[in-house]
């Protein structure tokens, strides 16, 4: 079996979401740009990824969540927030049927400018 080919843009990968998870994908993909409008939009690993004098940040969509990579679980500040999501140490889950909380997406990329420098 032949493996699929990454997708060609940040456009054609959300594209082959459901439209509900489209339109989150689409909000997600709005509040990064609004957070750091410098950085390059890509696609790598396959999936979004945001450059700004390095990877700075991805997102994904999932059946039942989409994520956000890096996320900061162990910063002050961000510890009991991140607590209630799913995810490994660097990544965060936000279940597709719950709100999205864009702010907390926002304040992550934010953080990320800051210390990823």
């Amino acid at each position: 079996m032949k493996a699929k080919a990454p997708p060609a843009s940040v456009d054609a990968y959300i594209r082959e979401f459901p439209e509900e998870t489209r339109r989150i994908l689409q909000r997600i993909r709005k509040t990064i740009r609004a957070a750091a409008p410098k950085a390059t939009e890509a696609i790598k690993y396959g999936i979004p990824a945001y450059v700004l004098g390095g990877n700075l940040v991805y997102f994904a969509g999932y059946k039942n969540h989409v994520a956000i990579y890096p996320a900061p679980r162990g910063a002050p500040g961000f510890i009991k927030e991140l607590a209630q999501y799913k995810g490994g140490k660097g990544t965060v889950q936000f279940p597709l049927d719950q709100p999205i909380p864009f702010d907390l997406i926002r304040r992550i990329v934010n953080f990320r400018i800051h210390t990823s420098r």
